[in-house]
């Protein structure tokens, strides 16, 4: 009964007591001095108020009278439905409170509020689910509204049942290697053919430039080529291997201009064209390259008896001392004492005779020489013989020249 209600008065510093009325008292106009000091009297339902003159107070609506519901002899959730008692569908007739996010699911005379997936129900409202607490996922977990998704670190891709993470070939995807490459376990390598390195982006393959690191790959020119090197000869060479140059004989393989009345001396990278008889006045020819003086010729008489032509060729810049050739006598008398030296052709003193025994010596190269460049020196060997000799000693000489061509190379 509304007007049997209880209501509590309250009073700034003192507590009214409760008052059970039929109807309202209003206590600010029966009550002298209901409200002490610059306090404001409020009457209200059942009781009053004591305020600061300042307050105001807004008198709530009064609750609506709620109809009265016709008589329902069937449970809660049920109607009647001729002599029985029907469920009630609150959700076709939206007579329910549920949220609207959730779904209505009906029961037996009442309903439920059921959340989507990846929800779930706190009190009245629908919570998200974090499934990434659950470790649903390999790598990593993104969690979203109602869900979440999986996801891989780099080089990897998501299995069949989005969840596990499987490794990704990527020489098969297109991985930007330039020349080989080489899947790992969630990564990929770059590898480079024999003659490239690696670029520093671990991509690219750039040539190896093997020349600029040693000036002794090759005897003569080292030529870099894409992935390799290679090595040349001058002309009048041929590779010997793959860095070695050997000269070609011309005078052998007959790539030589020589006429009959010539003959071909192979030299260091060319040949040189001599004439078969060089035998000058007062000299005559006795054999392909021996002249001799007859001794019954007046101006053979300070020259030496005979003169044999040799030929030969060094590199330049040869390291010096060196040896580089040695005279022998083919023939020597018995008692003779027999000595050595260059009777012309040294104008420079680029050679010296080193004699080693009575029979033979060394020309050695006293200082590096340059070519192309040709020396002719004229090598004697003087003989003593006392033992021939009726007034003083018997002295005879020999001579051989030697045609020296310096070529222009340095091996």
């Amino acid at each position: 009964n509304r007007m049997s209600k209880c209501y509590i008065s309250l009073q700034f510093f003192d507590l009214t007591t409760c008052l059970c009325l039929p109807s309202d008292i209003n206590e600010c106009e029966t009550i002298p001095d209901a409200c002490k000091g610059e306090m404001k009297c409020f009457n209200h339902y059942g009781g009053y108020l004591c305020l600061p003159r300042s307050a105001s107070v807004i008198p709530a609506p009064e609750p609506p009278i709620a109809p009265t519901e016709p008589f329902n002899p069937c449970p809660l959730g049920y109607e009647p439905q001729g002599d029985s008692c029907v469920d009630i569908d609150e959700c076709e007739r939206e007579e329910h409170d549920c949220q609207p996010s959730q779904q209505c699911i009906n029961t037996l005379g009442a309903f439920t509020c059921q959340c989507p997936d990846g929800y779930r129900k706190v009190g009245t409202e629908c919570i998200d689910i974090d499934e990434c607490r659950y470790r649903y996922c390999q790598h990593r977990c993104v969690n979203v509204p109602g869900s979440f998704s999986c996801q891989c670190e780099p080089g990897f891709q998501l299995a069949g049942n989005n969840r596990s993470c499987i490794d990704v070939n990527e020489c098969d995807m297109g991985a930007p290697c330039s020349q080989r490459c080489y899947n790992t376990y969630g990564t990929f390598l770059c590898r480079c053919d024999q003659g490239y390195e690696l670029g520093p982006d671990g991509f690219a393959c750039n040539d190896i430039d093997e020349c600029s690191y040693s000036s002794y790959l090759c005897q003569y020119q080292c030529v870099n080529e894409p992935g390799k090197f290679s090595c040349v000869c001058p002309e009048g060479y041929q590779l010997l291997g793959t860095r070695l140059c050997q000269d070609i004989n011309e005078c052998e393989t007959g790539e030589h201009q020589c006429s009959e009345t010539q003959t071909c001396v192979n030299i260091h990278g060319r040949y040189q064209c001599v004439d078969a008889n060089r035998c000058q006045d007062p000299y005559v020819q006795v054999s392909e390259n021996r002249c001799v003086c007859p001794v019954n010729k007046p101006a053979c008489r300070d020259l030496p008896f005979s003169i044999v032509h040799r030929y030969m060729s060094i590199t330049s810049e040869r390291s010096v001392p060196s040896d580089i050739f040695q005279i022998q006598a083919t023939s020597v008398s018995p008692g003779a004492y027999n000595t050595f030296r260059i009777r012309s052709g040294d104008d420079n003193g680029d050679f010296y005779i080193r004699q080693i025994n009575n029979i033979s010596a060394m020309l050695v190269l006293a200082r590096a020489v340059s070519g192309p460049r040709e020396y002719t020196l004229d090598l004697e060997m003087v003989s003593v013989n006392p033992l021939l000799s009726y007034q003083g000693s018997y002295q005879t000489s020999s001579a051989l020249r030697l045609s020296i061509y310096v070529g222009p190379y340095t091996f």
